[in-house]
């Protein structure tokens, strides 16, 4: 459920927060609202894996923690896709918003892991 929040943290931030100072990050108010939808999405599955996760736990958080990383790399492509008006601020942001997102699937891994070895 920590991911949930997480995700629906994202979506917001990206989908309304920053969309008004898009100027100051430097990132097309398009992209934000890309990048905004997929946490959604993640969301939702965080919190359908939670109901009915039963005995895939372990995959199910291996799913998510994969789709985290892979969200960081979309995050890192617009990035650098925005070179020329990202600015400190945005890069900001994403970096942070990476590293927070980096550690969560790492502690995701080992939890599915751990979860394996009590099965």
């Amino acid at each position: 459920l920590l991911d949930a929040l997480g995700a629906s943290l994202s979506a917001i931030l990206l989908g309304t927060v920053l969309i008004p100072y898009h100027t100051l990050v430097g990132i097309p108010i398009r992209t934000l609202q890309t990048l905004a939808v997929l946490p959604l999405f993640f969301a939702v599955y965080d919190l359908v894996s939670y109901r009915f996760s039963g005995r895939k736990t372990a995959a199910l958080l291996k799913g998510i923690a994969t789709l985290n990383l892979l969200y960081c790399g979309i995050s890192l492509l617009f990035a650098f896709l925005h070179l020329a008006t990202i600015t400190a601020l945005g890069w900001t942001y994403v970096v942070t918003e990476i590293v927070v997102i980096v550690l969560l699937s790492l502690i995701e891994f080992n939890v599915a892991q751990e979860v394996l070895r009590g099965e």
